[in-house]
């Protein structure tokens, strides 16, 4: 007896992965020229970047501006769920805060592409609803509720974290030279002293070793 799915599973499932195809595409285009989709690459390009047919572009998005829009989500989502599973088990904020700017400069060179599209798009979706400042803002919140972190307004603080992170993701980008994780520590440790954590404490949270990236 045959098993395989029902001609409608295997449509959507079909329309799922062209989509993702797109997306994808749109990714690397945004990673490596900062295209924002008003300019540059056609949709013949993207297109054919994605090996999907041009008709099929229509079929998903109204424009080049809302697929990359989506290609933006995408790639933070994809961020914040990796620090979801990297960070899976730490439960006190200063730790996961510190690990945070860690993690992410080590990023640039384990994810290129994901770090480019953060680099360039980053600092418009500080406050999205998506990928990694949903979970920063949880775990500040949870930092100032417990006084773990000196009370403070949440989306002020939550703009000075993330443009730090933005900035410490670009230094490592145009200076190879300067020691990322040097450089990731001593900004942590700043950002631990600026939420209230004591000065010692605060050096030595953010020189903890850190799980492997890769493993």
């Amino acid at each position: 007896m045959s098993m395989s799915a029902p001609p409608g599973n295997r449509f959507e499932r079909r329309r799922a992965e062209t989509r993702q195809a797109l997306v994808r595409a749109a990714r690397r285009i945004l990673a490596e020229t900062g295209d924002t989709g008003d300019t540059g690459a056609s949709i013949q390009t993207i297109a054919e970047r994605a090996d999907v047919g041009f008709g099929s572009f229509y079929n998903h998005f109204s424009s080049k501006a809302e697929l990359f829009d989506a290609a933006v989500a995408d790639a933070l989502e994809e961020f914040g769920r990796t620090f979801d599973e990297r960070l899976a088990g730490i439960e006190d904020p200063a730790e996961l805060v510190a690990a945070g700017f860690r993690f992410s400069v080590r990023m640039v060179d384990s994810h290129p592409e994901l770090m480019q599209v953060l680099r360039r798009r980053g600092l418009q979706h500080i406050h999205s609803d998506q990928g990694l400042a949903p979970r920063a803002l949880r775990d500040l919140q949870a930092g100032i509720a417990s006084g773990r972190f000196l009370p403070s307004d949440p989306v002020v603080t939550l703009t000075a974290m993330g443009g730090s992170l933005v900035s410490l993701v670009e230094l490592r980008f145009n200076r190879p030279d300067i020691d990322p994780d040097t450089t990731a520590t001593a900004l942590a440790e700043l950002m631990l002293r600026m939420l209230g954590v004591p000065p010692d404490e605060a050096h030595a949270i953010s020189h903890r070793a850190l799980p492997d990236l890769d493993g």
